[in-house]
């Protein structure tokens, strides 16, 4: 039925389609190598071809088989022992998420590769200053029944496809899948014979530890952050009861692309991998897929993958890239937790925090990227930022020993769940703080699904082994608290219109136009005059909108941001605009109405041009505009109309009108 021909052409190692049948390729440094196949679900094999010794170069084995390989299946032996094939690109046997049986099965690779009609598909290559990433786990975000997706779709490539228009509305750009190739997702225990544990003898514990029985430890690795088969989508997050998870990864990143909107991959890699390998992963990846780019966990050979030819005009994310050549484009992305760290500190006010607000809000260098978050997947979500003051990962099963100790949060006075209307519209208002902090900062900002409508994981900072209600984002909260997504939604539109909060470089804080003002400037209570002191829990930054230009041409507008971290009122100076011009409210998160976002055209005008007290916790954004001299006027008619009446104390100073 198969046959092995000569063929003295060298192939990349996996499988190749040749003119006279399959191309196979392994790695292994063992002594006897075969091919086994295998008849779709059938349990025994069909033809075992043993790779000759003379087609060995190296450690790589070839060999090309002739035959009719439709409906077929295959593994390697080695030594005698069964073995998947690294580079396969589509598995059976793990198609069912969570199958305890699975973690006694070698899984079998496809041989037919499909056609595929990308219908001239071409990357976005949106710059980083223009995006705005949303992290999503693929399985997590459509599985609860919320999510409005059939069934059968649920938890799936294609249930995330369903979810494309809810992301371009609410100004998604790029997309951040966690590990979404074929993984172990059953964790097991190790269990060695009784017999052997009870004489103890020490040849049969070493034959006991190359012979484990594996079984099901009853927890699942929901986020898949180990070791797998790098070059296949994960069959169980596929849908449907024929499994074709390679057409639907690719249908995803298609439709994606036709939205204008990008793909990048997770990766983990343990170190046990060859720096070669790594990099024939993320090229297979980019040729086969077409991923807009990749997040290295773990281990990765930086200076390798950064100088590939491949790979150049891939987004590639890591925690750093030291050594790392500079690039005419930006597509390296420096991805850790220093923007979180300081900027939750910011939001909770605690002291000395100031120059860090200062250096985070501006911080985005030229040789690369720098990605921006307030939550990740490594500690409480945004909302439970300002819900719990301590972890509870008690359903972890590991005593609540596991996860961070240092989550930088404030339940603003009640732990968890409230009813408590002071401390709900504290937590509201923390929470639109959270989100200025990220979307009014110089780099990339990403945002954790859920984030947006306060999603929940009821304290549990580190809920990397659950598959349930806790990490499944529920869809019915984005009705409940549609006031923060609408907020969302407007701060991410309000940054995308105004380049001065996403400028492509970081600002040089100097007057290079020779215009008058720097790009950008610290201000204190006083204009001009910033203060750092550790006690300090205000700062003003001024946007001067020459530095930015618009698409028509024209400059941006110039904006005033004051940010009062502290629990006591401030009142900050209003530096002086160009004549003609004056301070409008942009943004209150102090305010209630609208959730304190005033949308262009509705922007709240100042009475008093020079003094504007600041309530305790809030951040507002000022917006210089020029006003017609027919609505001076008539300003100031109604000022005499009303005779000049001084308000009262304590509210004069935050007098304001709307147009």
């Amino acid at each position: 039925m198969f046959q092995l021909i000569e063929d003295s052409r060298y192939y990349p190692i996996g499988i190749t389609s040749t003119g006279d049948g399959v191309h196979f390729s392994v790695v292994s440094a063992g002594a006897e190598c075969s091919l086994v196949l295998y008849q779709k679900g059938q349990k025994d094999s069909i033809e075992k071809i043993q790779f000759s010794p003379n087609a060995r170069v190296g450690d790589v084995w070839n060999a090309t088989i002739a035959g009719n390989f439709s409906n077929v299946e295959y593994c390697f032996e080695i030594d005698g022992t069964l073995v998947e094939d690294p580079f396969g690109m589509s598995f059976s046997g793990r198609q069912v998420w969570g199958e305890e049986a699975s973690l006694n099965r070698v899984l079998r690779a496809s041989i037919v590769k499909e056609d595929y009609d990308w219908e001239k598909d071409r990357l976005p290559e949106i710059p980083f200053d223009e995006c705005i990433l949303y992290r999503i786990h693929p399985r997590g975000f459509t599985k609860h029944p919320s999510s409005g997706v059939p069934e059968e779709e649920r938890g799936t490539f294609a249930g995330i496809i369903r979810k494309i228009p809810y992301l371009k509305g609410l100004g998604i750009t790029t997309v951040e899948l966690l590990p979404s190739t074929e993984f172990q997702e059953v964790m097991e225990q190790q269990i060695l014979p009784a017999a052997v544990l009870k004489e103890g003898r020490p040849e049969d514990l070493k034959k006991a530890g190359n012979e484990k029985e594996k079984k099901s430890s009853g927890r699942i690795n929901y986020w898949g952050f180990i070791p797998g088969l790098f070059c296949a989508p994960k069959a169980s997050y596929c849908s449907g009861r024929e499994k074709h998870p390679g057409e639907e990864f690719k249908n995803l990143v298609k439709a994606l692309h036709k939205a204008g909107m990008e793909l990048v991959m997770d990766f983990f890699f343990s170190g046990q991998e060859t720096e070669v390998f790594v990099l024939e992963v993320l090229r297979f990846w980019a040729r086969e897929y077409h991923v807009d780019g990749f997040h290295l966990i773990g281990f990765h050979p930086s200076g390798l993958i950064s100088r590939d030819p491949y790979l150049s005009r891939r987004k590639l994310f890591a925690q750093n890239w030291e050594g790392a050549p500079e690039t005419n484009i930006k597509r390296l992305g420096e991805y850790n937790d220093g923007f979180a760290i300081d900027m939750k500190r910011v939001l909770k006010g605690d002291e000395s925090q100031m120059r860090n607000l200062a250096f985070r809000t501006r911080y985005n260098p030229k040789s690369h990227g720098v990605i921006n978050y307030m939550a990740n997947i490594n500690g409480f979500t945004l909302m439970d930022h300002v819900c719990y003051d301590r972890k509870h990962n008690e359903a972890n099963g590991e005593n609540n020993r596991d996860g961070c100790d240092y989550n930088f949060s404030w339940n603003c006075g009640v732990e968890g769940p409230t009813k408590k209307k002071k401390v709900l519209e504290m937590r509201r208002k923390l929470l639109r703080n959270a989100y200025l902090l990220l979307f009014l900062s110089q780099g990339t900002p990403l945002i954790m699904a859920g984030d947006e409508f306060g999603n929940s994981q009821e304290g549990n900072n580190n809920a990397y082994c659950q598959d349930n209600e806790i990490s499944w984002l529920n869809w019915n909260l984005a009705e409940e608290n549609s006031d923060l997504l609408e907020f969302v939604k407007a701060v991410i539109g309000f940054r995308k219109t105004h380049p001065m909060f996403h400028m492509p470089k970081e600002p040089r804080i100097m007057d290079y136009l020779s215009c008058g003002q720097p790009d950008v400037s610290y201000h204190g209570e006083k204009a001009w005059c910033p203060e750092f002191e550790n006690f300090r829990r205000q700062l003003g930054i001024l946007y001067c909108g020459k530095y930015g230009i618009l698409p028509d041409g024209s400059c941006d507008d110039t904006f005033f941001v004051a940010y009062n971290m502290h629990w006591e009122p401030h009142e900050f100076s209003l530096p002086k605009l160009p004549k003609g011009q004056f301070w409008h409210v942009a943004v209150n998160t102090d305010a209630k109405e609208k959730g304190g976002f005033y949308p262009k055209g509705k922007e709240i005008f100042l009475e008093k041009q020079k003094l504007y007290m600041v309530t305790p916790r809030t951040i507002m954004v000022f917006i210089g505009k020029a006003v017609s001299e027919e609505w001076l006027e008539r300003q100031k008619q109604s000022k005499a109309v009303k005779g000049g009446k001084k308000p009262t104390k304590g509210k004069g100073r935050k007098a304001e009108k709307d147009k």
